[in-house]
């Protein structure tokens, strides 16, 4: 397998997602980084008018962890501890989150991520540590060679 193919096959992994899919949240991986874009919609706000920070939470995770996955090409990798910053509310556009490697040593992965409205402006951060998990990449997590995604 080459890393291109590992990097497709953990983006069709996040695609076939259903929270992912409902949500309309689409993944790029390349080595150590992962880019994540969010299309904010009404019916996902939370009672003042703007995006529900679950969907904070999943850009900024879902970037986070796919960097750090984009390392390993075995295993999942797990989510450990996420300490997340919501600066700004936004409520209109597409939300774009970055996430990449920062550490890295035999047990753990130390992620940044950054959201970004659609005018380029930071309206949350955070930091993760991810470990390696039992669980292999496999299928039947949906992690396949698939170029279109489904």
């Amino acid at each position: 397998m080459t890393i291109n193919e590992h990097y497709i096959k953990l983006e069709n992994m996040m695609h076939c997602s259903p929270f992912v899919t409902y949500a309309g949240a689409k993944v790029t991986v390349k080595k150590g980084e992962a880019h994540i874009l969010l299309p904010v919609r009404k019916e996902l706000f939370h009672a003042a008018g703007a995006m529900h920070g679950a969907l904070y939470f999943l850009a900024l995770d879902n970037a986070a962890f796919f960097a750090a996955n984009s390392l390993v090409e075995d295993v999942f990798v797990l989510t450990t501890s996420f300490t997340t910053y919501i600066t700004r509310p936004v409520s209109e556009g597409v939300v774009r989150s970055v996430g990449k490697v920062v550490n890295q040593n035999r047990s753990q992965f130390i992620c940044e991520s950054i959201l970004f409205d659609s005018k380029d402006k930071e309206i949350a951060r955070a930091t993760g540590i991810f470990v390696r998990s039992k669980i292999p990449l496999s299928e039947e997590i949906g992690y396949k060679y698939n170029r279109s995604g489904k």
